[in-house]
């Protein structure tokens, strides 16, 4: 038979024992109930662009450099820089007087319309056939040549409608045309050029400046749009969190097109849910949360 000793020391253990467990049961239930902050999101329908994004430099639509017919010396510039030509019209004169014979001083003429872009000679300067003597370009209408990946080309048309961003003007947009599309690509890079063409008339766009041009493939009005840093997973298993009544839900989706940061929701997601964009990292299906709307 056990003594007193050894039954009282069974009841001190026991009661031990079961203080230390409801204490643990509390401390779990105390964890389980604590609030996890987040920072949420209100899902709005949006217009969301796949684009095709490329950098180029801008050039006038025709521009041609002007050579000299003869040999002889610079005697007068009807033109400089800036000035205004129409198809041959005079921009120089060559005296090509040789000794022992006269000739008459032989004209220099623009071979089309437009401004004089450059001049590369001055009065008394000796030139050749192979001299330049200046350049002429048309800026009624600039261009933008961009090589197009082979996978891309079916979905480029003539006529087709580009943004054109130009770091002279941060503030404005432009609109240029697909007007050429080369049948032939490049064996080493797999690319055809194309040409973009932009309105011009007021000459603000000069040759030369730098601009970023993006091709609108398709366009979703009224997308359930949603920023990437909500997105968990990759590809096919792809999920957020959802907020409802503080309470942390776990959604699978299914994304469309992307623009940037941006991205198309078809399927898991409805207009008004407030999606967890800051502090996912902690959560599971129905934990609670304190959530801040950005």
């Amino acid at each position: 038979m056990m003594s007193k000793n050894t039954i009282l020391c069974a009841i001190v253990i026991s009661f031990t024992a079961l203080i230390s467990a409801g204490c643990q049961e509390k401390e779990k239930a105390g964890v389980e109930k604590e609030a996890i902050p987040v920072r949420v999101i209100k899902v709005e329908l949006k217009s969301i662009k796949n684009t095709l994004d490329y950098v180029d430099d801008i050039k006038a639509q025709d521009e041609a450099v002007i050579y000299p017919k003869v040999s002889g010396k610079i005697i007068e510039k009807i033109k400089e820089e800036g000035d205004k030509v129409n198809k041959g019209d005079v921009v120089a004169y060559i005296d090509r007087d040789e000794v022992g014979f006269k000739f008459e001083k032989a004209p220099v003429e623009s071979p089309l319309t437009g401004i004089i872009g450059r001049t590369y000679v001055d009065k008394g300067t000796s030139v050749t056939v192979q001299s330049p003597i200046a350049l002429v370009v048309d800026m009624d209408k600039v261009k933008i040549r961009l090589d197009i990946t082979e996978e891309y080309l079916p979905r480029i048309a003539l006529g087709q409608e580009a943004q054109i961003s130009i770091q002279a003007y941060p503030d404005e947009k432009f609109t240029g045309v697909v007007s050429k599309i080369s049948p032939v690509l490049d064996l080493d890079t797999r690319t055809a050029p194309i040409e973009i063409i932009i309105a011009n008339n007021d000459h603000r766009l000069k040759s030369g400046m730098f601009a970023q041009a993006q091709l609108i493939l398709e366009e979703h009005k009224d997308a359930v749009v949603i920023a990437k840093e909500a997105i968990i997973g990759r590809e096919a298993e792809t999920y957020v969190y959802i907020v409802e009544a503080n309470i942390a839900r776990q959604k699978k989706i299914k994304l469309g097109i992307h623009q940037g940061a941006s991205y198309e929701v078809k399927e898991g997601l409805k207009p008004a849910d407030l999606v967890v964009v800051m502090g996912q990292q902690r959560l599971y299906d129905g934990a609670l949360v304190t959530a801040e709307e950005k």
